[in-house]
């Protein structure tokens, strides 16, 4: 159960299809701790991801996409 939701904005450096966009918002998805993960049809370089941050840091997400083999950076979190 998620008692605590703070989210963070992941920017990708790739430039990902759809396909990926959703791919990735599913692998997510399925990480403890999270609560969503979601991108913007206009704006998929943007991932916003709500999570209990007493479960999972930002940084973990962060590592998350490195070794998916994606270059990312946190915009915001903690």
């Amino acid at each position: 159960m998620i008692n605590f939701d703070a989210n963070a904005v992941v920017h990708i450096n790739e430039s990902l299809s759809a396909d990926q966009i959703h791919d990735i918002e599913k692998e997510l998805a399925e990480v403890s701790g999270v609560v969503c993960a979601c991108a913007h049809e206009k704006t998929p370089h943007l991932l916003v991801v709500d999570y209990d941050p007493q479960t999972l840091h930002s940084t973990q997400l962060l590592r998350h996409f490195e070794s998916s083999g994606l270059h990312a950076a946190l915009i915001g979190g903690i």
